[in-house]
């Protein structure tokens, strides 16, 4: 029986911590954009990048940080994504322009890639599978107490102070979750492998064009001049990189996952999923705050039924899944999570809160109950040995994703609202619903239209963002199966028969059904790679130095 770190509660705090500055960030800068944008004069294609060029760089540089972190040391990766994170957000606090925020926010992209890959990999090393569900739960649990908290704090902090404060509040918790993982938190590696510096160029190379071309889609379209040469180099990227970790002796990410349902599935509803939630939050921010006038302090408020219904589900969805499994959790949340998108189609300029409050509190309970099984499923497919570029495969899908959902939504919304303004209205008045109100002075007809025309464009905006969550629905369905364990680390023993009892679960013993999966990922019985070997003595789980 395998000794658990006795530390490893204290472990899931520094996590934990770890993710929440994320989480902070995210959900006070969504509060913040009305502010920002209209302090620094930005346009709606400044405001995007402001919001993108974090996604970009961050989903550029995932599959490459989490390589880092199995070969030279999760705890170290991590504490340099903090570093990092922590004095770009110092830096923020003295932006002046759109351009210094946007080139803080891409570092604060790097320290993101940095920081994500390291906390999932590190938690499913340090627990084991029982006890791993209720740190998921923990670990998903305090994400969504950020939910909560971030939004109002931010909005008090902007009332009282200016935008840039909500930069400030990451630095303390950075600070704080840095010292107790230097104090407490072990190292923890995969068994040492050859590098791979070409797959690592390949995939940052692919995945930024990628995610480059799909935010300049609303300004430059699918094909046509910048675009097409954009498409060319992601398109080029990642083909290089998937046939190149086909053929390298030593790949830095095992494509093999791919062939597991439950990872395969998992992932891909997941990124449908935040195709759909992209521009959720920053299209109801805005009609918070310029269709029903709400302060930053009230909108932050206003998302309360998100958060505390989050949490709900998110201790509901462990119960259920227990019981039923991962799989009909995941259905019955992304069904929930439909529901909440249809109701915010009917929204209309004079509905008040009360159809979003409604809603927030169906999208809260649908995420809490959907996605901690999804990443539960997926993530107990990843070898140990490669849990760092495991988590950041399934971290860098999500955040496409995010990315196109962003894109997508952000252009449907731009375009249906610049189609519902009059035509003899100022330029300025077309372009987006800030403008339209810094415009219109005193003119009571002008706002009016612009508001209307804001909520008719996000009628056409959710009904796209309900089609992408119920296409995961059923692909998750589909594709997906309950029951099933990890793979074992590479080097475990060549037979079945051989291997470890601590990697066998009594899942692994009553579901027989579920080898054929197991198999797809990693067949024990094929020898490794001559360049894959491990050094003589070194056993086949990650290091775990104290």
């Amino acid at each position: 029986m395998e000794t658990r770190n006795p530390r490893r509660w204290w472990i899931l705090v520094v996590l934990c911590l770890s993710t929440l500055v994320l989480t902070i960030d995210s959900m006070a800068l969504t509060v913040a954009v009305p502010s920002m944008t209209e302090d620094l004069g930005a346009d709606a294609q400044d405001t995007q990048w402001i919001l993108d060029s974090y996604i970009l760089v961050f989903a550029g540089l995932l599959l490459t940080s989490g390589s880092l972190g199995d070969r030279f040391g999760r705890r170290k990766v991590m504490l340099l994504g903090l570093a990092v994170f922590g004095a770009a957000s110092l830096a923020a606090t003295v932006c002046t322009d759109p351009a210094e925020v946007i080139a803080v926010r891409t570092a604060m992209g790097v320290g993101g890639a940095l920081i994500m890959p390291s906390t999932l990999s590190i938690l499913i090393t340090v627990f084991d599978e029982e006890e791993r569900g209720r740190a998921m739960a923990a670990w998903g649990s305090v994400s969504m107490l950020g939910l909560v908290g971030s939004p109002v704090l931010g909005g008090v902090l902007i009332d009282r102070f200016s935008w840039h404060s909500i930069f400030f509040i990451n630095v303390p918790v950075v600070l704080l979750a840095a010292v107790a993982g230097v104090i407490l938190m072990p190292e923890s590696k995969a068994p040492w492998q050859k590098p791979d510096p070409l797959g690592a160029v390949l995939s940052a190379i692919g995945m930024t064009a990628l995610v480059w071309w799909i935010i300049e889609l609303p300004q430059h379209g699918a094909l046509g001049g910048r675009s097409t040469v954009t498409l060319l180099v992601a398109v080029t990227g990642l083909a290089g990189f998937v046939v190149w970790e086909n053929v390298t002796s030593s790949p830095m990410v095992p494509l093999t996952l791919f062939k597991h349902r439950n990872f395969s599935g998992g992932s891909l509803s997941l990124a449908l999923v935040q195709i759909g939630n992209g521009g959720l939050l920053l299209v109801l921010t805005q009609y918070l705050q310029f269709v029903l006038g709400y302060s930053p302090v009230k909108a932050g408020l206003a998302f309360l039924p998100l958060a505390v219904a989050a949490l709900i589900g998110n201790g509901a969805g462990v119960k259920l899944a227990a019981r039923i499994g991962n799989r009909f959790v995941i259905l019955a949340g992304m069904l929930v999570m439909v529901a909440c998108f249809a109701l915010l189609t009917t929204v209309d300029a004079d509905s008040g809160f009360t159809v979003p409050a409604i809603a927030l509190g169906l999208l809260g309970l649908g995420a809490g109950l959907a996605m901690p099984a999804a990443v539960g499923a997926l993530m107990s497919t990843i070898p140990e040995d490669k849990a760092g570029v495991g988590s950041a495969l399934n971290d860098t899908i999500q955040q496409a994703g995010t990315a196109l959902g962003i894109a997508a939504l952000g252009s449907l919304l731009t375009s249906g609202f610049a189609a519902g303004m009059s035509a003899d209205a100022p330029e300025a008045a077309r372009r987006s619903i800030g403008g339209a109100l810094a415009a219109a002075g005193q003119d009571a007809g002008l706002v009016r239209a612009a508001r209307e025309a804001f909520t008719d464009s996000m009628t056409a905006t959710f009904t796209a963002g309900a089609i992408g969550v119920l296409a995961a629905a059923i692909l998750a369905t589909l594709v997906m199966r309950d029951g099933g364990t990890r793979p074992p680390a590479a080097g475990t023993g060549a037979e079945a028969a051989e291997t470890p009892e601590h990697l066998k679960t009594p899942e692994h013993l009553k579901n027989p059904e579920n080898v054929e999966d197991m198999e797809d990922v990693e067949n024990p019985a094929k020898p490794e790679k001559a360049g894959n070997a491990q050094e003589p003595g070194k056993p086949g789980r990650p290091e775990l130095v104290a």
